[in-house]
């Protein structure tokens, strides 16, 4: 008690106000976290340190909020940060030591600019996705594994605070009346939050990262996600504009696939993406990127990808990617690559290369067009000639599990023949084993390049024999 007013004193005394609740709850939540302290006075060290930096941080926000600096850049940013905390500590006694403040302007420089607690997972390469289910409770995937971590925030405050940050930096707003956003932060990764009452138990963060390299074909066949006759085969249908769609479930590696396969598009065409957030990285020169808008504080604004994909086709694409494929926008993209824009790539959520076709007709009749089923799987049909399936597995490995070929319908049925499967065979070491077959099909794309005196196709790929 005499170590807590000490430091209140303190504070009162340098004309910071210190609410005695807010007070109260950082010294209780650092004598949690400190439980292990080799002595009392890390502690009381601790304790001091994590209230001045929580003060001093809520100061520094509500300047740059007065002077409306919260949505520039970071490199605007860090020198006001920087004079900030220099003017503070010049003009103010804190009760800290060299090593304390020259941590302080660092810590609050990564408050401010960054993720707080969760720069470290941040700066980790490992790390996929970072899950934040309470402001006490952190959890991370790495190589498919979700694992609890010791990152902790210092309260609910603390945790919305960073949300607020990270939501304000691309434009968007989350509070009471809004408690939901969706955005992305500048090296890519997505972003989730939510806040009461959504969810009951306090603010969650889910943060799904995308590496600062793309992964390309190559890196996903040393990663054991497809194999290198598999590479061979897609590298030709892409370059053919042959239309393929990759399906799998949530966290599968589609956007990764897609990213990787989108690489064998030539240079000399022109490419137009289109994303619900920005993901994929084509190293590819002749490169158009779009997103989709949420709506704004006063629910206008809103640009859906349906939107994008109508306009995208009056800028003289030569091919058209597609992140993802939710809603009516499907309509628009069969309509693209039966017209002209074939060798268009997208992804869909699915549970096989059939059910895509089930999802796609779902998605076409949220478009508001009244067609029958049957137009819709025969647009389907003649608008997608390869199915690329993804699936990621127990052992947390993503692998190519099918790549279908679409050769028809008959009736109502869309018929699929499968080229490439991964067939499981064991465990070794906590992986998942198998191998890469060929099912002995030999994809029509074969006689068809053959024909026009094409020969880049090995028949051996399919284990069958050359002709």
């Amino acid at each position: 008690m005499n170590d807590r007013r000490t430091l209140r004193e303190r504070l009162q005394q340098k004309s910071i106000e210190v609410p005695k609740d807010r007070l109260r709850r950082n010294v209780e939540e650092s004598l949690q976290n400190d439980s292990k302290a080799a002595t009392p006075r890390r502690v009381n060290r601790n304790i001091e340190y994590q209230a001045i930096k929580g003060d001093l941080h809520e100061r520094l926000i509500d300047e740059l909020n007065r002077q409306g600096a919260l949505t520039r850049s970071d490199a605007e940013l860090r020198p006001l940060i920087e004079a900030f905390v220099a003017d503070v500590l010049a003009r103010e006694d804190w009760p800290l030591n060299a090593t304390e403040r020259d941590r302080l302007a660092s810590d609050l420089l990564e408050e401010t600019l960054g993720t707080g607690p969760l720069a470290p997972l941040m700066a980790d390469p490992a790390v996929t996705d970072i899950l934040v289910n309470r402001f006490d409770s952190v959890y991370v995937e790495r190589f498919g594994v979700l694992e609890e971590t010791d990152v902790r925030f210092r309260d609910d405050e603390h945790l919305v605070r960073i949300i607020g940050r990270i939501a304000s930096r691309v434009g968007r707003r989350v509070d009471t009346s809004s408690p939901m956003v969706d955005a992305r932060l500048p090296d890519g990764s997505r972003v989730n939050a939510t806040l009461p009452p959504v969810t009951i138990d306090g603010p969650t963060l889910s943060i799904r990262r995308f590496g600062r390299r793309r992964l390309t074909r190559q890196d996903l066949v040393r990663l054991g996600m497809f194999s290198p006759a598999m590479d061979r085969f897609l590298e030709v249908l892409v370059r053919h504009r042959k239309s393929v769609i990759v399906t799998g479930g949530t966290g599968s590696g589609k956007s990764t696939l897609l990213g990787a396969i989108a690489e064998a598009i030539p240079e000399n065409e022109r490419i137009i993406t289109i994303e619900d957030a920005a993901e994929l990285m084509l190293s590819q020169t002749h490169v158009i990127r779009m997103e989709t808008r949420a709506p704004n504080t006063e629910g206008k604004g809103t640009i859906a990808q349906r939107d994008l994909v109508v306009n995208a086709l009056r800028m003289r694409p030569d091919r058209i990617v597609m992140g993802e494929v939710r809603a009516g926008e499907a309509l628009d993209m069969l309509q693209a690559m039966n017209t002209g824009h074939d060798g268009s790539l997208t992804t869909i959520h699915a549970n096989s290369p059939r059910d895509a076709f089930a999802r796609l007709e779902t998605m076409v009749m949220m478009s508001g067009m009244e067609l029958p089923s049957q137009a819709i799987r025969e647009q389907a049909v003649s608008a997608v000639d390869y199915i690329v399936h993804v699936r990621r597995y127990e052992d947390g490995g993503r692998r190519v599990a099918q790549i279908s070929e679409v050769v028809g319908i008959e009736g109502k049925t869309p018929q699929l023949q499968d080229v490439f499967v991964f067939q499981p065979t064991g465990r070794s070491e906590g992986r998942l084993t198998g191998t890469f077959q060929a099912t002995g099909v030999v994809p029509r794309i074969v006689d068809e390049l053959a024909s026009r005196g094409i020969h880049e196709i090995d028949r051996g790929w399919f284990g069958s024999p050359a002709r």
